[in-house]
């Protein structure tokens, strides 16, 4: 990476480090967007000398007793223990709950922090053992600024290509494809999803991924999406699927918004692509203007994913809401407009039916003083 832009998450672990958290520090997120190499550079700006880097990649064996010598320096040491690819340790979660209780009894707890390529991974070690003993931090694909920032990235490059930092090394559109697919989609499913999951057909999960993708930020049955993969399944099926994509960081599943939570469970769902780089990998030219305003609508989405608030869309006859942000008692019907042509009759018939709502408008124009902030930009309306 030439330079070192998607820092958002620091600001969280910079907190909770500088004000001796007694949590462990677990950081998680997409593969290849740079968590590593983001955090060795906060450390050896912040606390350079006060920590011990160690990676699970680098050990033959990580097994419990690797983990045991490792936290053993660094409690004699009092320095801050930085783990990656913690997920490649045996049994790693068990172990490090069990030191962990042991220093908090004895008053002993140091800085911890976990990390690793597959957060699938982590989170199922998280959920089985460390329950109430961490303070998650997320890191994101990157965004327009970053990208622009670290690679020079115009804006209509990045709704092409943008996502994932490792890619924007590629001159040309075929290699750069491949590698998206090969090394970071097919790496997610197979080594992230596949390896912590049991799925009674690999392949035809690999196929649901590629029909998923052609429905970018619209609304789809689950029903039609099951209709389309090659198997005798039910709903639940294509529910458990998206699930596993979506704990992969590869989508969001959103909701239809509803007063009534019931009818929020039971809606058709929308699906977000997290990267806008997902839906042209197989449109290597000839980009038509309809395609870059689907991918720019999915782009905002991703932006409010990012505030890790509740996210909805919103539909009722013919008419519907891009986007709708819950911020404690706030209510934000967001409507993306990328160039198609799009009626904003919905706005106006859900703030009938929601009169506390904002209306924000989201365009080309003002979208990059979005992205710097969406909740602050939202708030201003």
């Amino acid at each position: 990476m030439k330079n070192i832009i998607n820092l958002s998450f620091l600001k969280s672990l910079g907190r909770s480090l500088s004000n001796n958290i007694p949590l462990l520090q677990v950081v998680i997120g997409p593969r290849q967007v740079g968590k590593t190499t983001t955090i060795l550079k906060f450390l050896n700006e912040n606390y350079l000398n006060k920590y011990l880097f160690y990676s699970a990649d680098e050990v033959f064996n990580a097994s419990p007793k690797w983990i045991l010598e490792i936290w053993s320096k660094a409690r004699l040491e009092q320095k801050t223990l930085v783990i990656d690819e913690i997920q490649k340790c045996e049994n790693w979660s068990a172990i490090i709950k069990k030191f962990w209780d042991e220093d908090k009894v004895n008053n002993r707890n140091f800085p911890c922090i976990l990390l690793g390529s597959s957060s699938l991974g982590i989170q199922k070690g998280l959920s089985e053992s460390l329950t109430g003993r961490f303070q998650l931090h997320r890191v994101f694909h990157w965004n327009f600024d970053e990208s622009k920032r670290g690679y020079g990235l115009n804006f209509e490059e990045f709704l092409k290509i943008g996502g994932y930092p490792g890619s924007y090394i590629f001159q040309e559109r075929r290699d750069w494809a491949n590698y998206v697919k090969q090394s970071i989609i097919l790496t997610v499913i197979e080594k992230d999803i596949l390896q912590y999951h049991k799925v009674k057909s690999p392949s035809l999960f690999k196929q649901a991924f590629e029909i998923i993708m052609s429905y970018p930020a619209q609304e789809i049955s689950y029903t039609k999406l099951l209709g389309q993969l090659q198997d005798k399944g039910n709903t639940d099926l294509i529910k458990y699927y998206l699930s596993l994509f979506e704990g992969a960081f590869l989508i969001k599943v959103l909701e239809k918004y509803s007063a009534k939570k019931i009818l929020t469970k039971s809606s058709t769902p929308k699906i977000l692509p997290l990267a806008p780089c997902f839906y042209f990998l197989d449109i290597l030219d000839d980009y038509k203007p309809q395609e870059l305003g689907r991918v720019f609508e999915l782009l905002v989405g991703s932006q409010l994913v990012r505030t890790e608030e509740s996210i909805f869309y919103w539909r009722e006859g013919n008419d519907e809401v891009d986007f709708v942000l819950k911020h404690g008692r706030q209510l934000f019907a967001i409507e993306v407009k990328s160039g198609r042509k799009k009626s904003a009759k919905g706005l106006d018939k859900f703030k009938q039916k929601f009169s506390e709502a904002k209306v924000v408008l989201i365009t080309r124009d003002n979208y990059f003083d979005f992205e710097k902030d969406p909740l602050t930009f939202l708030k201003k309306y």
